[in-house]
C-alpha cells in the first residue's frame, strides 16, 4: 500500500487516506476506506486501477453511491471516486438509428461515467431531446445506472444506450455495442467481467422541450410524494420478484416502520429501508433478512436485495 500511495502521489493522482465512506453514500453508512481517490482524467482513472493491480491492493469504483451499502469496517484498499472526473457531454447530431421511428430525428449523445445523470437528463432537456425523462431523479451516475441498467417507471438504460467505452481487466480501452453487454432487469455483463466504464453513447429523438420537461417535473414529484426523500437510504432495497411487488409483500406482512437498530423498513413506501440516524451496516444487512424471512414464511416469495453490499 506505501508504494502505491507513492506512485500515486508521484503521478499527482489525488487521494486521502482513511476517509469515512459514510460521507460518499446516500445511505451515510460505512467505515474508513484505506485510501480514496480521485482520478480527474480518464487517464488518470486507469493509471489508479494499474497501479492497484501492480500493487496487488484491491479496489473499488464508486460512482454517486445511492444503490450500496459499505460495511461498518470501511474497505481494505483503494476506492476510486469516479464523480471527480472532469468528463463533459458530447453530441452528435442527427445520426442514424436501427429502431428509430419513421420521420423521426434522432441526437447522440456521449458521457462520461462520473457524470451524474441528473445532468445528464437535464443537458438533454435543454436540446429538446427526449427518451430520458425516466432517469430524472435516479440519484446515480452514468457508469453507476449503466452498470445496474438503472431503470424507473417504465423505462431503463438499455432502452436509450447504444455502446459503451470501457476500460477492461487486461488495460484495454474497447467500445461495445449495448445489445453485447447483457443488460437486464438491474443487471449488466459489467457485474460479471470486471470493466471499468468511462463513458456511455445513448441516442435520444429529438422532441418538444415543454413536453419533456412536463414529464420529468411529473416523474420527479411522483419520487417526492411516494419515497422517503427526506432519510437517507440506497433507493429501493429489493428486487421486483416476478408477479409481485417488494413493497406491497412488505406491507401486506405487516412490516411497514419495522425496526432493526438504527434501520427501519420506511413508514413512507416499503420498499425502502432507510436509516433513522446512527444505523449501522449490520443493522440494515439484519433487518433486510428479518424481513425476507418474514416475507418467504407468509407469502412464499423470495426477495432478492437490489442494494449492493461493498465488502471491507
Amino acid at each position: 500500500m506505501e508504494r502505491l500511495k507513492q506512485q500515486l502521489q508521484a503521478e499527482k493522482i489525488r487521494f486521502v487516506e482513511n476517509e469515512s465512506l459514510a460521507a460518499h453514500c446516500t445511505f451515510k453508512i460505512g467505515g474508513p476506506a484505506d485510501v480514496f481517490a480521485r482520478p480527474e482524467t480518464e487517464e488518470q482513472l486507469c493509471r489508479v486501477i494499474a497501479l492497484c493491480k501492480a500493487c496487488d491492493v484491491k479496489y473499488y469504483l464508486l460512482g454517486n453511491g445511492s444503490n450500496i451499502l459499505f460495511e461498518d469496517a470501511g474497505y481494505r484498499g483503494v476506492v476510486v471516486d469516479t464523480t471527480a472526473l472532469k468528463m463533459g457531454i458530447g453530441f452528435l447530431e442527427n445520426v442514424s438509428h436501427l429502431g428509430a421511428e419513421p420521420g423521426a430525428v434522432y441526437d447522440a449523445v456521449i458521457a462520461g461515467a462520473g457524470l451524474k445523470l441528473s445532468a445528464l437528463c437535464k443537458a438533454a432537456l435543454d436540446s429538446s431531446l427526449t427518451g430520458l425523462e425516466f432517469a430524472y431523479g435516479i440519484p446515480g451516475t452514468v457508469g453507476g445506472a449503466v452498470y445496474m441498467n438503472a431503470g424507473a417507471y417504465g423505462g431503463e438504460m438499455k432502452d436509450v444506450l447504444v455502446s459503451v467505452t470501457y476500460l477492461t481487466r487486461e488495460g484495454e480501452i474497447v467500445t461495445e455495442d449495448a445489445a453485447n453487454l447483457d443488460l437486464s432487469y438491474r443487471h449488466s455483463i459489467f457485474e460479471e467481467n470486471g470493466g471499468c466504464i468511462l463513458s456511455a453513447k445513448f441516442h435520444l429523438k429529438r422532441g418538444d422541450s415543454a413536453a419533456i420537461k412536463a414529464r420529468m417535473d411529473e416523474l420527479m414529484q411522483k419520487r417526492v410524494d411516494k419515497q422517503p426523500l427526506d432519510k437517507p437510504s440506497a433507493g429501493s432495497t429489493f428486487k421486483r420478484p416476478v408477479g409481485a411487488f417488494a413493497a406491497a409483500l412488505i406491507d401486506q406482512c405487516g412490516l411497514r416502520g419495522y425496526r432493526h437498530g438504527g434501520a427501519a423498513v420506511s413508514e413512507k413506501h416499503c420498499g425502502f429501508v432507510v436509516n433513522l440516524g446512527g444505523a449501522t451496516c449490520a443493522d440494515v444487512l439484519a433487518l433486510c433478512d428479518e424481513v425476507r424471512a418474514i416475507v418467504k414464511e407468509k407469502t412464499g416469495y423470495d426477495l432478492e436485495k437490489e442494494i449492493r453490499v461493498v465488502k471491507a
